[in-house]
């Protein structure tokens, strides 16, 4: 990828020796020194470490989530920050969502989350190549209290699901399945999206290796690719905000 003009900015990675009381949220990239971003010079300092992540840990999780979870590391699976879910509901909300599609149901943590913030008719429509982990999510849906149609489960690949549903129909997409497939699933959801609708993009730090200017594997390359193609479309509205992993937000203008 390289430093060009108009490239995605390269930060330094997390220093392993950060100095904080509280955990800064796993490859966000973060570093106490002075970073160069897009011509504005400013510290990352300790504090700064402390505040982020005071933030990404300051929604507690019911037992529902908690029982999510703890799946999801008994099984292996990444699953969002609370700092990510309590964003995803928040943006849920905000848009009023009716029908939000979401790609890696994983073991219902991020699912949960967006329910909270949808309509209380809302659908929430979920895609997994593994349906043993939709079982999980299943589960926590009614353990937190969700009505079985409530929740659409669909196994499969994103890319061959996403092409089936409706044009417009849709008022979120939450991506956090292949990072090699970000930007065909990227065009999937704008079909998908109503104008002012919301797609978002989970775990773009790639634990801090996006912005590292070291080589990089093809998907982190990819997420590249991602954040120039968010950033210059001009159907979109983007902010990229630095909660868990990285999630990468825009609204799809009318």
């Amino acid at each position: 990828m390289g430093t060009a003009t108009g490239s995605v900015p390269s930060l330094p990675p997390v220093p392993h020796n950060a100095r904080s009381h509280l955990r800064v949220p796993e490859g966000s990239g973060y570093s106490r020194r002075r970073v160069q971003l897009r011509g504005q010079e400013r510290p990352i300092t300790a504090n700064r470490q402390t505040s982020w992540a005071f933030a990404d840990a300051f929604v507690a999780e019911d037992d529902a989530l908690r029982w999510a979870r703890e799946r999801a590391r008994e099984s292996g699976i990444p699953s969002v920050s609370p700092g990510t879910g309590a964003a995803l509901r928040l943006l849920a909300a905000t848009v009023d969502a009716k029908a939000v599609a979401e790609v890696g149901t994983g073991t219902g943590v991020s699912g949960i989350y967006l329910l909270q913030g949808m309509r209380p008719d809302g659908v929430l429509t979920t895609v997994d190549p593994e349906p043993a982990r939709q079982q999980f999510a299943k589960q926590a849906f009614r353990g937190a209290g969700f009505a079985g149609n409530r929740a659409r489960f669909i196994p499969g690949r994103a890319l061959d699901v996403l092409p089936r549903l409706a044009d417009g129909g849709y008022d979120l997409v939450f991506c956090d399945g292949d990072r090699l497939e970000s930007l065909e699933c990227l065009a999937e959801a704008l079909r998908l999206l109503r104008p002012g609708g919301l797609v978002c993009f989970e775990g773009v730090f790639a634990q801090g290796r996006t912005v590292d200017s070291a080589a990089q594997p093809v998907e982190v390359l990819r997420l590249r690719e991602l954040l120039r193609t968010v950033r210059e479309s001009p159907e979109l509205v983007a902010s990229f905000l630095p909660v868990g992993d990285g999630l990468l937000t825009a609204v799809r203008r009318g």
